[in-house]
Parts: C-alpha cells; sequence; structure tokens
C-alpha cells in the first residue's frame, strides 16, 4: 500500500517493474533467491551496486557481484539501520510514482470484468475480497501461478504461499490441509489448476477425515495452460497439453466434500462466501477460466515497455 511500493514482477521475461530496475544505480537484495528471479533480468550490463542482506551469504555469478554483504538477521539488520537514518535522508517524492501508477492501473483494469469464462484478473480480484489480509492462499503451479505472482496483492508475511524454483505441482491441496490445521481460525483456500488438482486430488480424503474446511479452487481450461502459454511463446503452436476432465462437482461430492460449479462471473463471490461458511468439510469451487487472457498480457507488456 505504500507509495513507493511498486508490486511484483510477475513475469520476469518482461513487466512494467523492470522500468525502475534499468533506471536503478542500486539495488538492495533482502533474503534473495535467484531460483526466483535470476539477476540477468535486472542487472543488465552488470552495472549495478548490489548490496545483499540475508541470513546466508550471496551466491555469487556474474550479475549478482556484490559491493556489501550483511549476513545475520534481515529484521535486525533492518532496525539497525533504521536508527541510522536520519530527517536527510527521508525521500517525500517516490522516485518511480508513473511507474507505479501504470502498474497500479494494469493490476486493477479487469477488476469486475464480467465476460465468462472468468479472466484471471476478476476471479484474483474476487479471491482478495472474500480474504483478510492474515488469511493464506496457497497456489499450486500453472498458468494460473503467474496470475498470482502478480496480481494477487499481499498485506502480512505468510499469507501467499507459491511454490517456485523446483515448481513442484500438486503442492496447493496438501499445503492447504496443513495450514488449515495449523491456522483453524483462518480462511485458507488452495488455488490450483485442473492438472495440478488432479495430481493430488486423493488428499481430499485427510481433509475430510480430519473435518478440516479448507477451500479448493480450481481453475479449469481442460489444459495445461502454462505450457501452452510457453509453447506458443516459443514455437507459435501448441502441442499435447490438452485435458480430459472429469465431473469436478461429482468427484468432490464422492469424496463427502462440497462441491460448487460457478456459472458466471458475478457468481464466483457468492460461491466463496458459501464454500467459507461450511466449516465442518472441505468445498471444491470449479472456475471455467479464460487463459486466452495469457497472451493478451504478454502482448500488452510488450507494447507498454516499448514506449
Amino acid at each position: 500500500t505504500h507509495e513507493g511500493c511498486l508490486y511484483t514482477v510477475g513475469l520476469g521475461a518482461g513487466d512494467i517493474v523492470l522500468d525502475a530496475f534499468q533506471h536503478a544505480d542500486l539495488v538492495i537484495c533482502l533474503g534473495y533467491d535467484m531460483i526466483e528471479w535470476h539477476p540477468e533480468k535486472w542487472n543488465i550490463g552488470e552495472k549495478k551496486k548490489i548490496i545483499h542482506i540475508d541470513t546466508r551469504p550471496a551466491e555469487v555469478d556474474n550479475q549478482y557481484v556484490t559491493d556489501v554483504e550483511i549476513i545475520g538477521s534481515i529484521s535486525e539488520t533492518l532496525e539497525a539501520l533504521l536508527e541510522r537514518l536520519g530527517d536527510e535522508h527521508v525521500k517525500d517524492t517516490p522516485a518511480f510514482a508513473d511507474s507505479r501508477a501504470l502498474m497500479t492501473h494494469d493490476l486493477h483494469m479487469n477488476d469486475h470484468d464480467d465476460g465468462f469464462p472468468i479472466k484471471p484478473q476478476r476471479a484474483l480480484h474476487d479471491i482478495r475480497k472474500a480474504l483478510a489480509d492474515d488469511d493464506i492462499l496457497i497456489s499450486d503451479v500453472g498458468a494460473h501461478k503467474m496470475w498470482v505472482a502478480r496480481h494477487y496483492l499481499t498485506h502480512a508475511p505468510k499469507s501467499c504461499f507459491i511454490t517456485n524454483g523446483l515448481c513442484s505441482m500438486g503442492f496447493a491441496l496438501p499445503a492447504a490441509i496443513s495450514a488449515k490445521r495449523l491456522y483453524p481460525d483462518k480462511r485458507v483456500l488452495a488455488l490450483s489448476g485442473d492438472g495440478g488438482f488432479l495430481m493430488n486430488v486423493q488428499d481430499l480424503i485427510t481433509a475430510v477425515r480430519y473435518n478440516t474446511p479448507i477451500v479448493a479452487m480450481i481453475w479449469n481450461d481442460d489444459d495445461y495452460g502454462l505450457i501452452r502459454w510457453k509453447q506458443n511463446i516459443h514455437f507459435g503452436k501448441s502441442s499435447h497439453t490438452d485435458l480430459v476432465n472429469p465431473n469436478f462437482v461429482a468427484l468432490a461430492e464422492s469424496f463427502g466434500c462440497q462441491g460448487i460449479k460457478v456459472e458466471s462471473a458475478a457468481g464466483l463471490s457468492g460461491a466463496l462466501e458459501k464454500a467459507f461458511a461450511d466449516t465442518s468439510r472441505p468445498t471444491v469451487i470449479e472456475v471455467p477460466i479464460d487463459y486466452s487472457e495469457n497472451a493478451k498480457l504478454t502482448e500488452r507488456l510488450g507494447e507498454l515497455l516499448s514506449h
């Protein structure tokens, strides 16, 4: 919410926030891991000074040569630095206000889109409204992961989990069960694609057996959407990504869960409230999703960055 925040880099190959990196002469990295977003994406020409603050020494390569490393507790390091900063260091004017305004507009332009199947942006807007700041969203791997990384605005630590790095599909459902058992008073939503959900669908019986009322949302496009997206970017066509799916509502009910299929964009909010109102069992929500937005986002970001 801070006016200096430039949100999250969701698409490392090209995003609005890259403009800030291109103009920056110093980057302070807190708890940074190269596997999430490699410095070759933001330290082009290896010109930037880098301050590395982490509990572990930096993993150095050609694009990540540190000028200063501070190893220890990240929070205590920041508190110590803040104690040494005076009024002369305060910057009242955000350096990248135009970038933030452009990104804010981009993030919210489809919040109320009534198209069906539902656009990813609208779905995440409604999910954000349904969850409190410290409730928990767990994202599986798939095209939805790219949208969550970019469009789901987090306001509290440990409220959004995404399996990056090795990108283990099937992660969201068992992780959500564990999270709900650890934090029974929080709303916990597992967001999966149809492919990722079916990789660990059997864990629904565990949630039923232990009366764990998670909400498992499936973005259904009858496809391995992220693989299709990447194939189309690299090869101009896709192959062997389509799926033949079961009736997800009937499947959920056969496990003893509540099953809901969303039939319109306006119906998603009501489906979420109905799901979270049932505190006796898990709920599976099927959301037909419009992944034609994937290519549109890639194209739009290219146009924005070219101006």
